[in-house]
């Protein structure tokens, strides 16, 4: 059977042989059956594997250019040229601990509501583990039971299911003698027993986790960004290399073919933006440490990211809009006779004193402290006939659905039939108590029943849902809630949320249309869908991204998993299917969904503070890119060794973009974060690049040259910083004066020269550094504004 059938279209195999409902399976019936392994055990992946995430973490484009280096300098040169190699490492290890962490947690939460069931084995009721549950066992079930396997109902006493963990329909499904049953719903009403004739692999639910346990990655601007640019340099890598070596061996005063080797590695470690990477992990992990003590649990680092740049979220109602809870909105009493009226709630009072069910509590939370009458008779509410039955005052007295109830007495009561069309069309629930002097009539209803009491009720919409709603609308983005139920209730719903500010398009969605543009038209233009199932929630979800929407989809129950893998990004709650937690990104493990600007948050800090961050990274690869092709074209000495570049990636960059990006900003999310960044990266690279080769060739042939080209890359790109860095606070002084004070220290001290093989500049030699440092501090300043200019007017 397809996992793509909804589940209410699915039905589970029959058996050839039905077992005796009264003894049911015998210990030899079961031993055969665990002997062929027809358990109900369940190899579960609750979440990411183990090797998914070290594999993505470690086998990557940039630690494979990093290792080849690594490997090459501490071959050919000194272990001091090699620490680069510790960026790599950090990187790796930051990325697999932080998600091994959040696989941890979701293990643990993933664990099933119900580890038992009560069973009929050898003519005795027994309670067994579920897993240990075979085809043909008769399983007993009762008010909050979840069903542990799929099958057909044996016996039913007012069984009501909720089968909204599959369908998303939240009204409670009757269930009937011979109707089929699925794993994961649960008893909302009633008792029964039904037949088990699937179980493990077989049942509906693995069925459709079997459709989503393929990983897919969330997407990241920012390392999709990174990643283009190693990829740029790893094409030019093997070329470039080879160019370096050849002209090192060839300039005059030529290298040692290891130094040649060491000096050709140093250029391309100078290009890799190792740096970035790290610190992308970093605050990704950060990040995710700050939500999970908020109770996000974040399944793989870059979906932090990834919501702040969503521009539509699809959510479910149920758990996500709504609690699951009913709430009363208001009893209606449609007597003017006062003595009547009172009767009327002390028998409501009595009918609903159980509180046996969501419905039934909801009642007597309207009522509140009202005195129940001692009734003479009572029926018992019965799903089939949907109402309840009383006697009291020698009147018969009625409490159910008004469609039902007053059936065949629409003309006495026109005016509580108007008010029960008025509440509904506001998506309520309105039940109705009636009374009659005819008496009760057993399972009949009884004549000239007459409304006295409308008892309207409606969904618990979540504490958080309307100012999260709000602040989502607010950030420009479209929320679109995809429900299983009743469009009309969704509506009224969503609007009580304040979805779309009150204007609220909704659409059942078995009227839309099978064209794939006239659907995706109707999916633009409409903000409620109801009646959806689970493979037009996937559809929904294509046809948004089809129209460049970056999607993010809520849920909880195994009807909206495959929808939530296909996402951009999938949101499950921390209460939802096993199935739909392990292939969301995140996980809100107390299902709020008013965490959900937190995470909004969270993620614009990092795509802002990263862009800032990113431009000095990438200016650093352009101008070590093009050094190095300008060194190698023109068969000139490499200026610097790689401890060089260890001094200026430190300090102009390292040191000072970790305390950047982990700064508060609340800057929205705008496309084109590459583009933005290498607008000013290139042309401050070429600024740089030219300021360096000047000095250095004017220094040529002196111990000092390579000293000088430092000094000249660590003030310009300090200076780049300090544009980047604006406005500029007082913290962000502080660190940029730390870092300049840090740079002179290691040239004015002997220790510090020693160790970076650094030479003190001559006075002389000073004024020539600083009169080329403000050239090309000027340019660097004329280039920022004219591309501030422009970012300006897009």
């Amino acid at each position: 059977m397809s996992a793509q059938i909804a589940a209410e279209h699915y039905t589970p195999p029959q058996l050839d042989t039905p077992t005796d409902e009264q003894t049911g399976l015998t210990a030899e019936q079961v031993e055969a059956l665990v002997a062929q392994d027809r358990t109900n055990d369940v190899k579960r992946r609750s979440s990411r594997p183990l090797s998914s995430i070290i594999w993505a973490n470690i086998f990557t484009v940039f630690n494979g250019i990093l290792t080849a280096a690594a490997v090459t300098v501490l071959y050919f040169g000194s272990p001091m040229d090699a620490l680069f190699a510790i960026v790599m490492v950090i990187n790796a290890a930051t990325g697999i601990i932080a998600e091994i962490k959040a696989k941890r947690t979701l293990d643990k939460v993933s664990i099933l509501d119900t580890p038992t069931a009560k069973v009929i084995r050898d003519g005795k009721t027994q309670t067994i583990d579920r897993v240990d549950l075979v085809p043909g066992d008769i399983v007993c079930l009762s008010l909050g039971d979840q069903v542990p396997t799929d099958g057909y109902v044996l016996a039913s006493g007012g069984l009501e299911i909720d089968e909204s963990m599959l369908t998303g329909e939240s009204v409670p499904v009757e269930k009937k003698v011979g109707d089929p049953i699925l794993s994961g719903t649960a008893v909302v009403s009633g008792k029964g027993r039904f037949q088990t004739t699937a179980v493990g692999s077989e049942l509906y639910v693995e069925k459709i986790t079997g459709e989503v346990k393929k990983f897919k990655q969330a997407h990241s601007e920012l390392r999709a960004g990174i990643d283009t640019v190693l990829r740029v340099i790893s094409i030019g890598i093997i070329p470039i290399v080879a160019l370096l070596i050849w002209s090192q061996l060839r300039t005059d005063g030529a290298a040692s073919f290891d130094r040649a080797i060491v000096l050709a590695i140093a250029g391309i470690v100078g290009m890799i933006p190792q740096g970035l990477v790290l610190l992308t992990s970093v605050n990704f992990a950060v990040a995710a440490a700050d939500l999970a003590r908020k109770k996000v649990l974040v399944q793989e680092l870059q979906a932090v990211e990834v919501l702040a740049r969503v521009d539509v979220l699809c959510t479910d109602k149920t758990g996500t809009l709504t609690s699951g809870g009913v709430r009363p909105r208001e009893i209606i009493t449609l007597t003017s006779d006062t003595k009547l009226a009172e009767d009327a709630k002390q028998v409501l009072a009595a009918m609903v004193a159980a509180g046996d069910n969501p419905t039934a509590q909801a009642v007597q939370e309207a009522l509140g402290e009202q005195q129940a009458a001692t009734l003479d008779e009572e029926i018992p509410f019965n799903s089939a006939r949907k109402w309840s039955g009383a006697a009291f005052a020698n009147q018969a007295w009625i409490f159910g659905a008004p469609e039902i109830v007053l059936a065949g007495a629409e003309e006495n009561n026109q005016d509580a039939l108007s008010k029960v069309d008025e509440n509904a069309q506001n998506g309520d629930r309105v039940l109705v108590l009636a009374s009659s002097e005819a008496g009760l009539n057993g399972n009949d209803l009884p004549a000239n029943l007459s409304a006295q009491l409308l008892v309207v009720l409606s969904e618990e919409l979540r504490p958080d849902a309307k100012e999260t709603m709000e602040y989502f609308a607010e950030q420009g983005v479209e929320v679109k809630v995809i429900s299983g139920d009743n469009p009309v209730t969704v509506a009224a719903l969503a609007k009580r949320a304040g979805i779309g500010g009150g204007e609220v398009q909704a659409i059942d969605a078995r009227e839309l249309p099978t064209d794939p543009e006239a659907f995706a038209h109707e999916i633009a233009t409409h903000n409620v869908f109801g009646r959806v199932t689970p493979e037009q929630k996937r559809a929904m979800v294509h046809a948004l991204q089809s129209q460049d929407h970056t999607v993010a989809m809520t849920g909880d129950g195994v009807n909206d998993a495959m929808a939530l893998k296909d996402a951009d990004l999938g949101i499950a709650m921390g209460n939802g299917a096993a199935a739909t937690k392990a292939v969301a990104k995140l996980v809100l493990l107390n299902g709020d969904f008013g965490a959900l600007p937190n995470v909004v948050a969270q993620g614009r800090r990092i795509i802002a503070n990263m862009e800032r961050v990113s431009a000095l990274f990438f200016t650093k690869t352009t101008y070590a890119a093009l050094i190095a092709v300008v060194v190698a074209l023109f068969m000139l000495p490499y200026p610097f060794l790689p401890r060089h570049l260890t001094i200026i990636g430190s300090l102009t960059i390292g040191i000072p973009s970790f305390f950047l990006a982990m700064a508060p900003n609340n800057q929205r999310y705008r496309p084109g974060f590459l583009r933005r960044t290498l607008s000013l990266a290139i042309p401050a690279g070429v600024i740089i690049t030219a300021a360096a080769l000047s000095v250095y060739l004017f220094f040529e042939g002196e111990a000092v040259a390579s000293t000088a080209a430092t000094v000249v890359v660590v003030v310009t790109a300090l200076f780049l910083l300090s544009v980047l860095s604006r406005p500029l606070v007082w913290w962000r002084i502080g660190l940029l004066v730390l870092m300049a004070a840090t740079a002179v220290l290691i040239i004015l001290t002997r220790h510090g020269r020693k160790w970076f093989d650094l030479h003190l500049p001559t006075y002389a030699d000073w004024v020539n550094i600083a009169l080329i440092c403000v050239v090309a501090a000027v340019l660097i300043e004329i280039v920022s504004r004219i591309v501030k200019k422009r970012q300006a007017m897009k």
